[in-house]
């Protein structure tokens, strides 16, 4: 697709009127491009969680308009999927994603799943770590270059990363260029594997502060959740005695949230009742 046809405007796209221009500019929805990175579904919901009198059609309507064919001839199988798929994102759910597509993803599939997968627990505590004093929005964007530039989170490669990856690193602009942030990732790495060395696994010995299984909160809203816990308190300290940094309470608070340690998903969130089954 040429980079004219992706900058058209909106009011030009068959199908949408300006009623509904005028509603995807409140939005950010200006061009083909906006409306590509965003979606019909993403869009039928931003919209909706704005207040504006949306109805499925729009989004007959949207995908339409991006494939460059009539909203009428859409085959029926693809509405049918729309449907299901606009039903699915208008589910109940924690405020704090926003209309952020990636965030929303985030917590629909990740936030709050138990994790027993050391890569995994260690692409958190790498995550998590460049988040302080940012917000986990940045990180997330971030995300796939974080794991580009450390190894697919392989802590036994990052283990062995010198101050050559450290230069390349400080020049990376897909990550936080934080030089204590990135020589904290390369040591933790090292007491990583320390801990699986003594325990067996990284997710046998932070899984014991929980007693070995998720603690269910019912919190009803956002303001009633903590940013640290007993168990975080006491994890953050006997990580840092063996070595680890940027593992502050608030830091490991986020860590088990996100690692299911802890349901912090809001009673009338649809993962709350969904995730109080896992284990």
């Amino acid at each position: 697709m040429t980079t004219t046809k992706r900058t058209t405007d909106v009011a030009r796209l068959p199908d949408l009127g300006p009623t509904s221009t005028r509603w995807l500019a409140a939005i950010g929805v200006h061009t083909r491009r906006d409306l590509e990175r965003l979606g019909a579904v993403d869009a039928y919901r931003a919209l909706k969680n704005q207040g504006f009198p949306v109805s499925l059609n729009l989004v007959y309507a949207i995908e339409a308009a991006l494939r460059n064919v009539d909203w009428r001839r859409l085959p029926a199988r693809l509405k049918a999927d729309l449907k299901n798929r606009v039903t699915d994102a208008m589910k109940p759910r924690c405020a704090w994603p926003s209309n952020d597509p990636l965030m929303l993803r985030y917590h629909d599939q990740e936030w709050g799943v138990p994790v027993h997968d050391d890569r995994k627990h260690f692409e958190f505590l790498v995550l998590e770590g460049a988040q302080a004093g940012l917000s986990w929005r940045t990180v997330l964007h971030k995300r796939d270059a974080y794991r580009e530039a450390f190894a697919g989170f392989e802590p036994r490669r990052v283990a062995r990363f010198d101050w050559r990856h450290v230069k390349r690193l400080l020049a990376n602009p897909g990550i936080i260029r934080n030089r204590l942030k990135i020589e904290s990732t390369l040591s933790n790495a090292r007491a990583f594997l320390d801990v699986q060395k003594e325990f067996g696994s990284f997710d046998r010995y932070v899984w014991q502060f929980v007693g070995g299984k998720p603690i269910r909160n019912r919190w009803r809203e956002l303001k009633e959740i903590p940013a640290r816990s007993a168990e975080s308190d006491r994890l953050s300290q006997d990580l840092k005695q063996r070595g680890f940094r940027f593992v502050g309470s608030t830091i490991i608070y986020a860590h088990m949230q996100a690692t299911g340690m802890v349901n912090d998903h809001l009673t009338h969130c649809f993962r709350h009742r969904q995730l109080a089954r896992r284990r």
